[in-house]
């Protein structure tokens, strides 16, 4: 059945309150819930999975600083309804269908709250992962004010249970920012975008194996990706938001599984990016489109008040699935993300876009105490299926990377030609410092690198702080990371999740400072 767009209004996802506040901590308890939720109003209830019984889960708001503990709870069925593949690590059938760890995507965290893929556990904590250490999540906030993102990250099954609903919002606020008099309160909106696939009786669809798959195949195997044909944005597909003759503000997540975005007005009208992963941009940044990977986060600025009463505006999607940045359009979609319909104004619009927003330090290449290569690699399975790698290493593979607390380094990300790839670093943010081209031939037949132009410097939405780059085929993307306040075993990996479950993630210990020899001084 053909659903018809922009006959269903946007959902707003409500802000969670904590079950306790006091001096030194705020507490929350968010349960993992399976129920019945209607994505568009042609469409039968489908079976998810949601905190809090809610797709995407509620917002949790905090301020910089504060100490939030979060208890999450998983109150999940036994048995999955998304397709099992047994052959992956931790999928097997000695172990747990349903199990469960979240991680605070973008967050500065100890590592026993960071959400490590083999910390899951199941329902009432009856089976836990080796990596399982502590029921009760702690969150500093130590950061800057942002949007960040949690999401579920259990080992083998990442991409089913964040498609199954497992998602929500995590903004930390800070008075600084709100003496910007942006566009707040009503005006400030979260877009959580997802594609979908939905079945004939409405339930959602996710597929059990590749497109004819040959006869030594598993009968349930992953696939190299998934892009549904149905847009959702905070739960509901190709929904509509009246607007005012005013300026809004957007917290833009990209939570797909595979599918970029390519972001523009067909009313022409520009974007005002202010902000990215790590919070605000040092200045507003003007552009007609923006392209935002999985696990991206954009902060948008969009003025209607040229706009006449009853205008009609979409938001379109011009990006290729998967993303090659073809300029064709995407054959599963029609493109249409949502519509903004244009209302009488109900008051003045006396907020702001300051032309200098945030004060954001540039780190030196020459601060760089190493440089590290990150290679992203493709190779077959006992099943001839396709395995994305890093570094040539699975996930089991032992640790290769081990960076100090307060060291900076220099990290290279080596794309010789495999599609874009949303390369994600857990722990901390870090800043692009360029991208490079290169000879991928040459590469591929001696290992080297042959640089073939000039440093490009990254687009200005980029010059920010970043949890998530894009790092582009046939380029080295090199990025500046200092690791730290914590040390231990965290991972980092590509956002695609079919490709983190198989098998594009890798672990790395931070350790504690290193000591300079002979006085035994610690590095700053």
């Amino acid at each position: 059945m053909a659903l018809r767009p922009f006959i269903d209004p946007l959902p707003i996802p409500r802000v969670l309150q904590p079950l306790e506040r006091c001096k030194d901590k705020t507490y929350y308890e968010v349960r993992m819930k399976e129920f019945f939720h209607q994505f568009h109003s042609q469409l039968s209830p489908a079976r998810v999975w949601g905190y809090e019984g809610q797709v995407p889960g509620p917002i949790i708001e905090v301020e910089e600083g504060e100490s939030t503990h979060v208890l999450w709870i998983n109150d999940l069925p036994d048995k999955h309804f998304l397709p099992i593949d047994r052959t992956l690590h931790a999928s097997g059938h000695n172990m747990p269908e349903v199990r469960t760890v979240v991680h605070l995507h973008g967050a500065l965290v100890e590592p026993e709250s960071d959400g490590y893929p083999d910390a899951w556990y199941t329902n009432n904590f009856g089976k836990c992962g080796p990596r399982f250490s502590q029921k009760v999540y702690r969150y500093p906030n130590k950061q800057r004010p942002t949007m960040l993102w949690y999401h579920d990250h259990a080992l083998g099954i990442t991409r089913l249970n964040v498609y199954a609903g497992l998602a929500g919002l995590y903004i930390i606020r800070n008075e600084e920012e709100r003496s910007l008099n942006l566009p707040s309160g009503v005006y400030e909106i979260p877009l959580v975008i997802q594609d979908k696939s939905f079945n004939n009786d409405g339930s959602l669809f996710y597929p059990s194996n590749v497109q004819d798959p040959p006869p030594d195949f598993p009968d349930v195997s992953i696939t190299p990706g998934f892009a549904g044909n149905v847009i959702t944005v905070n739960g509901k597909a190709w929904p509509y938001l009246e607007v005012e003759p005013r300026k809004y503000r957007f917290r833009v997540l990209n939570g797909s599984n595979e599918r970029f975005y390519r972001m523009k007005l067909d009313s022409g009208q520009q974007f005002i990016q202010i902000g990215s992963d790590g919070g605000l941009l040092q200045r507003p940044y003007i552009t007609d489109e923006i392209v935002i990977g999985p696990a991206e986060r954009c902060d948008l600025i969009i003025n209607f008040s040229n706009q006449t009463v009853g205008a009609a505006i979409t938001l379109l999607n011009t990006a290729r699935t998967p993303f090659d940045f073809g300029a064709e359009p995407d054959p599963l979609t029609d493109g249409r993300i949502m519509q903004f319909r244009v209302v009488e104004r109900t008051s003045d619009d006396t907020s702001t876009v300051p032309q200098f927003l945030s004060r954001i330090p540039r780190m030196s290449e020459f601060d760089a105490v190493r440089t590290r290569d990150i290679t992203f690699n493709v190779t077959t399975d006992q099943f001839n299926r396709l395995m994305f790698l890093l570094n040539n290493h699975e996930y089991m593979d032992g640790v290769s990377e081990s960076p100090a607390v307060g060291e900076t380094e220099c990290w290279r990300l080596i794309n010789p030609g495999l599609g874009v790839h949303p390369f994600h670093i857990h722990q901390i943010q870090f800043q692009v410092l360029d991208r490079i081209p290169f000879d991928t031939v040459a590469y591929a037949q001696t290992g080297s690198i042959r640089y073939t132009g000039e440093p490009e410097l990254p687009h200005p939405g980029d010059r920010g702080w970043k949890d998530t780059v894009q790092a582009h085929p046939g380029y080295v993307t090199r990025l500046l990371v200092r690791f730290g306040p914590y040390a231990g075993r965290y991972v980092y990996h590509c956002h695609i999740l079919e490709h983190e479950d198989y098998d594009m993630m890798r672990p790395f210990d931070v350790v504690a400072p290193r000591k300079c020899p002979p006085c035994g001084d610690a590095f700053k």
